[in-house]
């Protein structure tokens, strides 16, 4: 009966040491899981990096300089048109507002007769000069400029002039992007594309009527009913000597 106690307690106590050694013993990697891991970590790498690079390359994309890509390409061309257009209209403003800008005050006749029709205002430097000033608080100062621009563009007789100050003209006030565009209708729109095909003298002839028309029917009655009208009339009253 001893021996049988001593002979459990034994084997007892081999089993222990044999739990223990197993739990203490150092765990061995398999070299080909080793291996994968390795690669997995190498792969997961490779994303990040690349996923770094989209959003550096989203990053230029949103600070690109237009809003699309026939903008880019097109911005140094758009900088010579703008250059081209500025030598070439310098003398269109120049020529266009001199008469007003170098007219004298206007006298108390000539103000007075500013009421009789659109024509005498119209031909009097001053009278000009008052009524582009009117427009301008109408935000429709575009219609005078046409209209001065296409006045000095019919007395042009040299054909280099006349097909650069044509293109001015179309670019500045009958193209549908620029700020300063006049109000016509289809019709006269479809004579001054063709007759853009080869400008002449009398290419805005149609559209310039049509716009003095306009200024005549529309921002002309107002202005005589505007204040700026009457008190330039009873200032000028106010000044001239008694009879």
């Amino acid at each position: 009966m001893g021996s049988e106690r001593m002979e459990m307690r034994k084997r007892q106590m081999s089993v222990q040491q044999e739990s223990m050694a197993v739990g203490t013993a150092p765990t061995q990697q398999d070299p080909n899981q080793s291996q994968n891991q390795g690669q997995n970590q190498g792969n997961q790498n490779q994303g990040n990096q690349n996923q770094a690079n989209q959003n550096q390359a989203n990053q230029r994309g949103n600070n690109a300089c237009c809003f699309c890509w026939c903008c880019c390409c097109s911005c140094s061309w758009n900088e010579e048109r703008e250059e081209r257009n500025r030598r070439a209209s310098y003398d269109l403003k120049a020529e266009g507002t001199a008469d007003c800008e170098d007219s004298p005050p206007p006298t108390l006749e000539e103000v007075r007769s500013w009421a009789q029709s659109f024509d005498r205002l119209m031909s009097c430097a001053a009278g000009r000069v008052a009524f582009r000033l009117f427009l301008c608080t109408e935000f429709s100062e575009e219609n005078m400029l046409f209209w001065l621009a296409c006045e000095e563009f019919t007395k042009e007789t040299n054909k280099t002039s006349i097909e650069e100050k044509a293109r001015v003209i179309y670019e500045d006030y009958i193209s549908i992007l620029s700020p300063k565009e006049v109000s016509l209708d289809s019709r006269v729109r479809e004579v001054i594309n063709k007759n853009m095909l080869e400008p002449s003298s009398q290419t805005f002839v149609d559209a310039q009527v049509q716009i003095y028309t306009l200024m005549q029917r529309d921002s002309y009655p107002r202005y005589m009913n505007s204040p700026a009208y009457k008190n330039l009339l009873n200032s000028l009253s106010e000044q001239a000597p008694e009879s």
